[in-house]
């Protein structure tokens, strides 16, 4: 550890100091939407969710800002749908230009078409696939993985176990939809076959306290009766209707992955290798409890906002822009190896974690899966699967 740090501090060092003191001003923008309540008190969602990992990541940019002459300020602000884009019109006029946005692809949209020419906006929770598509939009970086790639994930990770034959049930409102979509697309690019399909309709109701234990005993065993031979069961429940309440309440065993059982994640706390644990570590002393995948993400855009500055010595998000989406951009981020952007439609390529409640079981990609750019590049669009144009050089 004192070796790294000497070799971070020479490389610091090694930078020529800007010619006077910056301050960088970003603000982590969440909008919360109308939701029941989660299936288990365990996912209730705290109070500080992706502002947490803002601060962290806010906290690590000042260490190096330190050494740079740098100061970073991040601003947290909550807002509702009908909210969001006032507050994003009232802080682009308080001059704020860097924007992590925790929000779903229509108020993102909304925001990116109501940017100024010089606002960069983060996207750390819309998971769409158009997004990163015919959807696109140049002043939006992803640090979220998109439906795809998470799909790809769980699906390299059951060929490798040679498990090709799945079982697909999905959840009737659009967002599990198109999340089955997505297991479609990555069935039909490793070689698996959906053997059987079908669609969970969300009847309303309170869910904790309308859908007991007797009654899910009873009921799912017989919705599942039926299914075609097949090795898993593929949850696509991006709205946690029903996934949670699959493990063991099926006809047949049957493994569970996607929205329950083995779940494709940004992050996982129990993730140990690579730093994980001291990272981990120093954020549960700053909040007190488990980082989230939300938090994950904001903490990744604020971190490659600050790698950007602290390499190009300046604040310009042109400047930033750029950089990022350059040869030349790498952030390390406690998943065993850098990530870097696509250049061409803006997704930031990561590792997806593949974790049931407890523990990281896998990671992907996985071995045997080649690409000639880089592995990680099997995850989510390839370049000639992509119809963005918004980034074309």
């Amino acid at each position: 550890m004192f070796r790294l740090a000497l070799l971070v501090f020479a490389g610091l060092m090694a930078l020529s100091p800007p010619v006077q003191a910056q301050e960088v001003r970003a603000v982590v923008l969440r909008v919360d939407y109308p939701a029941l309540l989660p299936v288990s008190r365990l996912d209730l969602r705290p109070e500080d969710l992706g502002f947490a990992g803002g601060q962290l990541a806010t906290e690590d940019n000042q260490t190096t800002g330190r050494f740079m002459g740098q100061t970073y300020v991040t601003d947290v602000v909550a807002a509702t749908p009908e909210t969001a884009l006032a507050e994003f019109e009232r802080l682009q006029g308080e001059g704020l230009r860097f924007f992590a946005v925790q929000a779903r692809a229509g108020e993102l949209l909304a925001m990116s078409e109501a940017a100024a020419p010089d606002t960069l906006i983060f996207n750390t929770l819309a998971p769409d696939t158009g997004l990163r598509s015919a959807e696109c939009r140049g002043n939006i970086l992803h640090v979220a993985p998109s439906r795809q790639m998470q799909s790809d994930a769980v699906a390299q990770f059951l060929i490798w176990k040679k498990w090709p034959r799945w079982a697909l049930i999905h959840g009737s409102h659009p967002e599990d939809i198109a999340l089955a979509e997505a297991y479609r697309a990555s069935a039909a690019k490793f070689g698996a076959k959906i053997v059987d399909e079908r669609e969970f309709t969300d009847t309303g109701g309170a869910r904790r306290t309308d859908t007991g234990h007797v009654q899910v005993q009873r009921q799912l065993p017989v919705f599942t009766q039926d299914l075609k031979e097949h090795d898993v069961i593929i949850a696509a429940d991006e709205t946690d209707v029903f996934a949670t309440y699959l493990p063991f309440h099926t006809w047949r065993p049957s493994p569970i992955v996607g929205s329950a059982g083995l779940r494709p994640l940004a992050w996982h706390p129990a993730l140990e290798a690579w730093g994980g644990t001291q990272f981990q570590h120093r954020f549960e002393e700053l909040t007190g409890r488990n980082m989230r995948p939300e938090d994950y993400t904001a903490w990744l855009a604020l971190r490659v906002l600050g790698e950007a500055v602290t390499r190009t010595q300046s604040a310009d998000p042109a400047a930033i822009r750029a950089y990022a989406l350059s040869e030349n951009f790498e952030l390390a981020a406690f998943k065993g190896q850098k990530l870097t952007f696509r250049a061409w439609n803006g997704q930031l390529r990561q590792p997806i974690l593949l974790a049931d409640g407890r523990i990281t079981l896998s990671v992907s990609p996985q071995d045997g899966f080649l690409h000639q750019r880089s592995l990680l590049d099997t995850l989510g669009l390839d370049q000639p699967e992509s119809a963005c144009t918004a980034f074309a050089q």
